[in-house]
């Protein structure tokens, strides 16, 4: 029987609760590391990735010679790496003549790899390329905009595919309300063809319009390149059904008098007893009761003085 232990200090206790499943889970964080050759161009690729992705994303620049995310055992490597970091996305760039510039996108389901896309990177252009005013520059941590240009991406299931990958790595943390003018990039993914995607990264330029709404200028800050579809696996049926369920919603608990309307909106009934103001007992130093002691006293002084006159004149 296995002993299962319970963590002892806070901080421990602490670590393990930000690791557990959640009814509403936070952003994901991103795991970037490398095989055992790679290229100029792919090194530069993975650290302009790691530098978008700054403060949601981990970073090992040791290579790794026995990840292959597409064969069986292959992953064991993955798995682990994604459990010690929490890290439920990651990016894996390998350099070989038959895949050069390769890149390897997977989301993974309780710490296993869930799905899987494989691209190839052509016409590279990093962030030093681009010449821009640097006062527009997007901030890190900011929320982007991410726009999918293209039938493809609803009719081709390679590139649907990768615009759900694309997606769960380039939106970060998930958020209810926003700011409009937090609002400083964007990343466009332009269908090109039928397993290419053109990839940029844009700068928002707020600008005069003569109305309320101003009006939106989009200025290339870079990177920006080519994804060519190689290979994708999708998540077999059992673990997609697994990794979709839901928390049911539990009914909320009724309260009492309290209803909700249409028009006039939340309704609430409140029950006061009987005051039986009457039967109060007013204290000693209360105005009112020194005005009638004065008056009661007043009244009686008179009639003692009328009975004595009418003594007298008898």
């Amino acid at each position: 029987m296995m002993k299962i232990k319970t963590p002892k200090k806070g901080r421990v206790k602490r670590e393990l609760d930000k690791r557990a499943p959640k009814l509403v889970e936070t952003g994901k964080k991103t795991l970037i590391l490398q095989g055992t050759k790679t290229s100029g161009t792919l090194n530069c690729v993975l650290s302009e990735i790691y530098h978008l992705k700054k403060g949601g994303a981990v970073r090992f620049t040791r290579k790794n010679d026995n990840i292959r995310p597409f064969e069986s055992g292959g992953e064991t490597s993955l798995e682990f790496f994604s459990l010690k970091t929490d890290c439920s996305i990651f990016v894996y760039g390998s350099h070989s003549k038959k895949r050069p510039n390769n890149l390897v996108i997977g989301r993974m389901y309780d710490h296993h790899v869930y799905d899987l896309v494989e691209v190839g990177v052509e016409n590279f252009k990093s962030i030093e390329s681009f010449t821009y005013d640097k006062k527009i520059a997007p901030r890190v941590g900011s929320k982007p905009f991410i726009a999918f240009i293209g039938e493809g991406f609803e009719n081709v299931d390679e590139l649907k595919h990768l615009k759900e990958v694309l997606l769960d790595l380039l939106r970060g943390e998930v958020v209810e309300n926003i700011n409009l003018a937090g609002l400083d990039h964007a990343y466009v993914c332009t269908a090109i063809s039928s397993n290419k995607v053109y990839l940029t990264h844009c700068a928002l330029r707020l600008k005069k319009s003569g109305t309320v709404v101003p009006r939106m200028e989009l200025v290339e800050v870079g990177p920006s390149m080519d994804l060519v579809v190689r290979r994708h696996r999708l998540p077999n049926e059992g673990l997609r059904k697994e990794a979709m369920k839901t928390a049911k919603d539990q009914p909320k608990k009724k309260v009492k008098n309290v209803s909700s309307d249409a028009i006039q909106g939340t309704i609430g009934k409140i029950y006061i007893p009987d005051q039986k103001v009457g039967e109060m007992a007013l204290p000693n130093k209360a105005k009112g009761v020194k005005r009638e002691r004065r008056e009661a006293k007043n009244k009686e002084a008179n009639e003692h003085a009328s009975k004595k006159q009418k003594e007298e004149s008898e």
